[in-house]
This record gives structure tokens, C-alpha cells and sequence, in this order.
């Protein structure tokens, strides 16, 4: 393995303790371990949201023998609750050192999603990856084909993907709860009220912390000087970092239209932007795809709303309701059905038709848990039981991605599915197919 850039090995070596972990697939295959088995788990980034993770029920049976952060100061806490896990700096030098590990749970920032879960997967990994799955188009298409060839088990961290809502509001458009669907409209609050965007690079070059690798951090994206705008958690806003509102909160909210409406791949995409600075996401966006019509279905638009902007208030809500800070609304022929965040529980407007429509009963099987059926499905081999593997999770990532080009460019984007291009916009190339330095590519 090739170990390069920005003189990394300084860091990279890492603390390690006196055992040896035996990845579970070693002793029995995989999927031949019984289900009580413990996975041997990573993870990279556990400072921010990988801490979280680390804390919840759903895995509380892993067994983590290894974390991965460039902030050593950030990570602490993590360090602390697992003092037994084997500690790195550089993820690369993990995977090469840390023969054990049965699967990778990945929380960085955007841009280092892909480099990190492809090198997890070749390395023959299953991966839990954060939302959103990629950072660029092309990276969406590569995770997806190496996890089936791999036959690896794959998850991105749409967590409401694993809720009743979803499957609920699919239930209900299937039966024709508000008939034919036309219009899609999401939005969220972000950003501005969680980080700020719609500003230029800041001049300053402040010191880096002591405990801060900052190449590292920067890992494939361009060398520019460190600057706390930009870590900790607020990169998002940042094109060589983050994806904006898109990234953060619509992989969640407009989930359920992808999911219920088998939305696939856009024809177009359009966007109305604040002043678009040159490095930054704008303040606010209103985003426009255009999805074709399929057999049984006619076409749909999809509107996304950010940075405070909202859709119009359907016409046909009882009397006093509001929309809330985050979520989707879909306009149907004979009524409106209103998701709350998070592909949060539908609730069917009007009044009358919700009075007079009999809700179908559940047919679509219900989830144990958006983490815990990952890990159910890592220990029984079974990559189709995680339902945001990549299969899910990439075509839905990619399509949300050729909404940013839109915004990115200022201009209306033709899409050309299956050669991955803007046909009417060449200068598209290198948003979907960015350059990696040496020792950080996918």
C-alpha cells in the first residue's frame, strides 16, 4: 500500500495494544458465525457524529477494536469510553496494521467518505458510511458497483430509511391514498440555524491545534491553510469539503419520495440560488428535478427548499396547520400527504378524504432498526437485508448530486443517466469526476 502525502507517516502510526482480534469471517466464513457472534468494528471519524454512533443501542453488542480520527483532541471522548481499541491517525495505516476488523463504520466529512469506503471494501470490509454516501457523482457509482462486487454488506446513514413513516407513506401512494402524484416539495431549515455558508474563503492563518493533523483532514481535497471555519463541524457549507443542505438533510427529508415514488435517476435539474460566493454553498437554495414518466405513472417535479426558504402551504391543510422546519409534502389528484423530518409518519390532507379513505394495511416488511439491521445483516452475510445499502443508497445519492451541478453552475443541467454527464454542460467534468492526490483516491 502505497503511503503518501504530506509526510501522513508522522501520524500515522498511532497507539497500539498488546492483542490480536480475529475477524469473525476468518474462523467461519462469512455469514457462517452465529448471530451472537460479535463483529470486530472500526471506526473513522469519532469525534462529531462517529461518536454518536459509537453510543447507540443499536450497537452496543459491537466489539470495537479499532478508531481512526485526525483530531486527537476532537476524539478523546472516544478514546476514553474504548480504552482496549487500538488507536490510528491515518485510516490507511488502520486497515494495513488492523487485521481483525470485520466491518468499518465511517464519519468524516463528505469529501473523505469515498476514498475511505472503497479501501474498507477492497480490504474486504462491510462499511456503515454516513450520509451523504458520496461527495461526488462518479464516487456514488463507484461504492455502488464494488459493494456488489464485493457482496459486501453496505449501509449509508439515512436513519429514517429504517422507519415506519417511509414504508407508510409507500403504502399509502400505492393505494392511491391522493391518486396520481404530481409534485414533490421538501425542504429543511438548514443551513444558517446549524452552520453558516455564502462567504468567501477566510484570509486568516491561524495556528494548527497541536492534536490536529491537518493534511490528514484535508486528505484528497486541494492544500489550503487551516482555518477553523472550516473544522471542527463546519465544512459542510464548503464545496471542497461538504454538499450543502443537500448532504446534510435531504438525504433524510425527501427520502420518501425516492422510496414511495421509485423516483430513479432526473432528466434535469434547475436551481434559484442566493449570491453563489466562489468557494461556498449560497445561504439559500430552491432546487427543481425533473423525474420521466414511467409505466403507471406520469412524470414528476421534485422542489427542494433551504437556508429559510419554504414551498407553499397546500391548499387543502385543516384549518391552522402549519408546516414544520423540516419536511415533504406530495400533491396528488385527490389530496396531499404531509411527512414530517426525518421521512417522518404521513398524515393525509383533506380532511375529507382522510375521513372517507380506508389506509391499506401493511405490506412491506418493517425494519428491526436502520443501524441495527446493518448489523444484522454484517453478521448473517446478507447485504439486501440492509435496505440503504448502496443498490439504495447510490442511484438516490447521484440524483440529489446533479441537483448541486445545477446550483454550482447557475444553470439548468441535462442529465445523461448512463454516461454519467451533463450534456449541455461539459464544465460539469470536473464536479463529477474530481482529481485525487496520490494516496487518495478511490
Amino acid at each position: 500500500m502505497k503511503l503518501k502525502r504530506r509526510a501522513f507517516l508522522r501520524a500515522g502510526a498511532g497507539a497500539t495494544l498488546g492483542f490480536h482480534v480475529v475477524a469473525r469471517h476468518v474462523l467461519g466464513g462469512r455469514g457462517r458465525t452465529a448471530p451472537s457472534d460479535k463483529l470486530n468494528v472500526a471506526s473513522v471519524g469519532i469525534g462529531g457524529q462517529g461518536g454518536g454512533l459509537l453510543g447507540d443501542r443499536a450497537f452496543a453488542d459491537l466489539n470495537v477494536v479499532a478508531l481512526c480520527d485526525v483530531d486527537w483532541k476532537y476524539a478523546a471522548g472516544a478514546f476514553k469510553r474504548f480504552p482496549r481499541a487500538r488507536q490510528f491517525r491515518d485510516y490507511r495505516v488502520m486497515l494495513d496494521k488492523c487485521k481483525g476488523i470485520d466491518a468499518v463504520i465511517v464519519a468524516t466529512p463528505d469529501h473523505m467518505h469515498a476514498p475511505i469506503t472503497m479501501a474498507a471494501l477492497r480490504a474486504d470490509k462491510h462499511v456503515y458510511v454516513e450520509k451523504p454516501m458520496a461527495h461526488t457523482v462518479e464516487e456514488c457509482r463507484a461504492m455502488t458497483k464494488l459493494a456488489k462486487k464485493t457482496g459486501l454488506v453496505t449501509q449509508m446513514g439515512n436513519n429514517g430509511h429504517g422507519g415506519e413513516g417511509i414504508r407508510r407513506t409507500r403504502e399509502l401512494i400505492l393505494a392511491g391514498a391522493i391518486g396520481t402524484v404530481r409534485e414533490v416539495h421538501c425542504w429543511t431549515d438548514r443551513p444558517g440555524k446549524f452552520w453558516k455558508q455564502g462567504f468567501d474563503r477566510p484570509a486568516e492563518t491561524p495556528p494548527v491545534p497541536r492534536e490536529l493533523d491537518w493534511d490528514l483532514w484535508l486528505g484528497c481535497a486541494p492544500t489550503r491553510p487551516y482555518h477553523p471555519t472550516y473544522h471542527p463541524r463546519a465544512w459542510r457549507g464548503w464545496f471542497d469539503f461538504g454538499t450543502g443542505a443537500l448532504g446534510d438533510m435531504a438525504v433524510h427529508n425527501i427520502d420518501p419520495a425516492f422510496y414511495a415514488l421509485d423516483l430513479g435517476a432526473p432528466v434535469a435539474a434547475e436551481a434559484k440560488t442566493s449570491k453563489m460566493p466562489g468557494e461556498s454553498y449560497p445561504k439559500w437554495q430552491i432546487i427543481t428535478w425533473e423525474f420521466a414518466a414511467k409505466a403507471g405513472s406520469r412524470a414528476v417535479k421534485a422542489y427542494w427548499y433551504d437556508g429559510g426558504k419554504m414551498p407553499p402551504s397546500p391548499d387543502d391543510l385543516d384549518k391552522g396547520y402549519k408546516l414544520f422546519d423540516n419536511g415533504i409534502y406530495f400533491v396528488g389528484g385527490k389530496g396531499t400527504i404531509l411527512c414530517g423530518g426525518w421521512s417522518g409518519m404521513p398524515r393525509l390532507f383533506p380532511k375529507s378524504r382522510r375521513d372517507s379513505f380506508t389506509p391499506p394495511p401493511k405490506t412491506i416488511a418493517r425494519s428491526t432498526g436502520h443501524r441495527a439491521e446493518w448489523v444484522e445483516a454484517c453478521k448473517a452475510g446478507r447485504p439486501a437485508h440492509a435496505k440503504a445499502g448502496f443498490a439504495y443508497s447510490g442511484p438516490f445519492t447521484e440524483a440529489l448530486l446533479v441537483g448541486n451541478l445545477a446550483a454550482r453552475l447557475q444553470k439548468r443541467i441535462e442529465w445523461d443517466l448512463a454516461n454519467m454527464k451533463a450534456t449541455n454542460a461539459p464544465e460539469a467534468e470536473t464536479l463529477i469526476r474530481k482529481k485525487y492526490p496520490e494516496g487518495f483516491g478511490i
